[in-house]
């Protein structure tokens, strides 16, 4: 189905009611049609939700989906720029009144073989952006050094027990999140059971030495780490967990790679500033697909290009069944989630 409007007859006039929003999902990519093909991050909410209605959205990468108890399904389009751009363009559209909606990003990630398996799901606390920075060449830095990615116009890596005191930086660097929500969707999520395919466990069952890839999926709270580059390997892992701690605090965590969230935040914190969207109504939740570094005895080569386990279908389907059941308690509670989060022990699962 194809509408302007879901909701009203016709098509949207600058004179209609903006339609109020309660949940936007915000995915990232699709490999093809937003159904009926191999999924990506979108197609399971359009097909199982469902996001029956299709809304035209020019300024996007893809038309919107809308469901009439009040949730709206944006696939942004892969990298930063793309997230950036179409959160922007969802937020100034007149149609839609956001300025009590719940945010949640919700796509697959790689994840730190040390805290995660595949088909885990984390719910994050930061948003860290990995982009800007300054990076030299591996192969030219001094010995002393672990990595060649230093803060913006600093001499040498911070490391995690270091102040960032030199150089300059940006405000679009760490994004600080509503923890209390993040642990709300978390104990929500925790009810769902999560995928194990028997080809991810064959794949995990490499790595020998890390805690995390050799447990089972589960549901945990955890830091993040935006870029566009896709990033691989053992000292990159390391860079990560450095940079997350410098950029937030030394009990965070870094537990999984992606290559959007900290332009979806910049574009979500800018559209506050006029009151558009609530920035402590965002969360964020990756779901492992890969991992950021290789087991011992393979290359960061063979890693960082070597399929992903199951087509990534574990991360996918823990993705939608966590997020989607969040989702399903705000809509289904919103005479409480309308104002705010309930008490903790108001949340129930259905």
């Amino acid at each position: 189905m194809f509408v302007f409007f879901c909701g009203l007859p016709g098509a949207w006039s600058s004179t209609s009611a903006p339609l109020e929003v309660k949940v936007v999902v915000v995915t990232m990519f699709e490999h093809g049609e937003l159904s009926g093909d191999r999924p990506g991050e979108f197609q399971f909410w359009v097909e199982r939700f469902p996001l029956e209605d299709e809304l035209s959205f020019p300024l996007g990468q893809h038309p919107l989906r809308w469901q009439d108890a009040g949730v709206l399904g944006l696939c942004t389009g892969g990298g930063i720029s793309n997230a950036t751009a179409s959160v922007m363009a969802l937020g100034m559209d007149p149609r839609f009144d956001l300025s009590r909606a719940y945010w949640l990003i919700a796509g697959i990630a790689g994840g730190d073989p040390e805290d995660v398996t595949i088909g885990s799901g984390v719910w994050a606390r930061y948003v860290i952006d990995g982009d800007l920075a300054f990076e030299i060449d591996a192969r030219e830095i001094p010995k002393d050094w672990p990595y060649g990615l230093i803060p913006l116009g600093a001499t040498k890596p911070a490391r995690p027990d270091d102040a960032v005191i030199e150089g300059w930086t940006v405000d679009t660097v760490s994004f600080a999140l509503s923890s209390k929500l993040a642990v709300h969707a978390a104990r929500i999520s925790q009810a769902v059971e999560l995928p194990d395919f028997p080809a991810s466990r064959a794949f995990t069952a490499q790595f020998d030495g890390f805690q995390g890839a050799k447990g089972q999926p589960a549901v945990v709270l955890g830091e993040t780490l935006s870029a566009s580059t896709y990033w691989h390997g053992r000292y990159l892992t390391q860079w990560a967990n450095d940079w997350v701690k410098v950029h937030s605090s030394s009990d965070m965590n870094f537990m999984t790679s992606n290559m959007e969230d900290s332009g979806t935040l910049t574009a979500l914190h800018r559209l506050a500033r006029e009151g558009r969207v609530d920035p402590d109504r965002v969360m964020v939740l990756r779901t492992v697909s890969n991992f950021t570094q290789p087991p011992a005895g393979t290359s960061a080569a063979w890693s960082a290009t070597a399929d992903y386990p199951d087509d990534g279908l574990p991360a996918l389907e823990s993705a939608y069944r966590m997020g989607s059941a969040v989702a399903k308690t705000i809509v289904r509670d919103w005479s409480v989630y309308r104002d705010g989060l309930p008490d903790a022990n108001r949340v129930t699962n259905d």
